[in-house]
């Protein structure tokens, strides 16, 4: 916190940060993983924070949750069984379950405390778990990727942290070799993959390692995302079999299920890199 007022976050290594104004402080729980804090702010609804970083907004949650949902469930055939990592404040799985292909979601989260805060402060985003569809469980998602049996899944997406401490793992060849082996023929990956700005070297070596874990073909789609580090966020794709860029155009021109974000030559656009990127 600068001070009483607003809730600021500096990125570290980039000689920048941003602040939201906040009303007050509203929820705050340390647990055995991390401290989970919920503030109420003055132009962004609920915040909530881990370890002091910015999880979710109430005001932007939206573009980041249907861009890492629906490029990855829109490029996949026909998913029917799909596994999220993470994903606590339940964001993501509220997109999966719009697909009515969709007949199993299981949400591994590793922290039941952040899913607790999102059922007391974002009821909008933990409606998503009374689906009859959806599972949780709170275990470790990279020791249920290992334990999972071959081709369980049509689409796995990793909604994680930053690439510290317990997520460290979760931007690792070898758990993408899990992941590999636990999508069916056909299946697609997508995870969050950081600021294409601040963080470009982590999105080549993610897109190196998901093909050394043997994935056909990978891209990136990057998007705004106002209140994570540089404002520009990003989400890599792995597609086991075909091409990750390909996805059902004629089911994204006339989704039927409202979306904010998400359209058909928004993912087209997003699919193409800025010249930096692809150089």
């Amino acid at each position: 916190m600068l001070d009483d007022t607003w809730y600021t976050e500096q990125w570290a290594g980039e000689g920048s940060a941003i602040s939201l104004e906040v009303k007050e402080k509203i929820h705050d729980f340390q647990s055995p993983y991390q401290r989970v804090e919920v503030f109420d702010t003055t132009r962004f609804g609920k915040l909530m924070t881990l370890d002091g970083l910015v999880m979710v907004t109430e005001r932007d949650e939206f573009v980041y949750h249907e861009m890492l949902a629906h490029p990855a469930l829109f490029t996949h055939a026909a998913p029917r069984r799909v596994l999220i990592i993470g994903g606590g404040d339940c964001g993501t799985l509220r997109e999966v379950i719009k697909h009515d292909s969709v007949e199993q979601v299981d949400m591994v989260e590793l922290d039941q405390a952040v899913t607790d805060a999102a059922a007391e402060h974002f009821p909008s985003l933990h409606a998503a778990t009374f689906d009859p569809r959806a599972r949780l469980y709170f275990q470790d998602g990279i020791a249920w990727v290992a334990d999972a049996e071959p081709g369980s899944y049509d689409v796995i997406l990793i909604d994680s942290t930053d690439p510290v401490g317990p997520a460290q793992g979760l931007f690792s060849v070898d758990f993408y070799r899990n992941c590999h082996r636990a999508l069916a023929s056909g299946g697609v990956l997508a995870a969050q993959s950081e600021s294409p700005l601040f963080h470009a070297d982590l999105i080549r070596a993610m897109q190196r390692d998901l093909k050394a874990a043997g994935f056909n073909d990978v891209a990136t789609v990057d998007f705004p995302q106002c209140t994570y580090p540089s404002g520009w966020w990003s989400v890599t794709l792995g597609a086991r079999d075909g091409s990750a860029s390909a996805f059902r155009g004629e089911d994204t021109a006339q989704p039927p299920f409202a979306t904010r974000y998400y359209h058909a030559a928004r993912h087209r656009g997003a699919l193409t890199p800025a010249r930096f990127l692809a150089e």
